[in-house]
């Protein structure tokens, strides 16, 4: 199968289809930002991206937040709501961006946790630009196994 080949200043240059999905996200980025506006400080705000995992004492989660300062994140809970926010700082640089994909300013991730944990015991830790939350269960929360016996 071949590639359609647009000719650009009279030389041959590739087809990129991402590019396209590329054009398109910063398009509507900047007309979401048109429409809401940047003096709201919700609408730049971002979720970073997390995992959730289960084990037999704790749930854990890790949230993706490289460049991230320690002081910059505040973890709340409120009823069952656990809430990460923070803020990634914009570093000055030198020229023009010719391209750019990493996201900075205001994030926000967000979570209902299940009736079963221990919101007093909750902790976090934030290491190589990962922060960890490990949020323990409530001992009747806890597996166990039942024996069978016989009758």
């Amino acid at each position: 199968m071949t590639l359609p080949a647009p000719r650009r200043g009279g030389q041959i240059a590739r087809w990129n289809p991402f590019g396209e999905f590329e054009d398109l996200y910063t398009r509507l980025g900047r007309l979401w930002e048109s429409a809401v506006g940047t003096d709201s400080p919700t609408a730049s705000a971002w979720s970073p991206l997390a995992d959730l995992c289960e084990t037999d004492d704790a749930y854990i989660v890790e949230v993706d937040v490289p460049g991230v300062k320690r002081d910059d994140i505040t973890i709340d809970l409120r009823d069952d709501e656990l809430t990460i926010t923070g803020e990634l700082k914009e570093t000055e640089r030198e020229g023009l961006f010719r391209k750019r994909t990493r996201r900075t300013g205001h994030f926000d991730y967000r979570m209902t946790l299940p009736r079963n944990v221990a919101p007093d015991q909750i902790d976090a830790s934030l290491a190589n630009g990962v922060l960890t939350v490990r949020i323990p269960k409530t001992e009747t929360a806890k597996a166990r196994r039942i024996e069978i016996t016989e009758r």
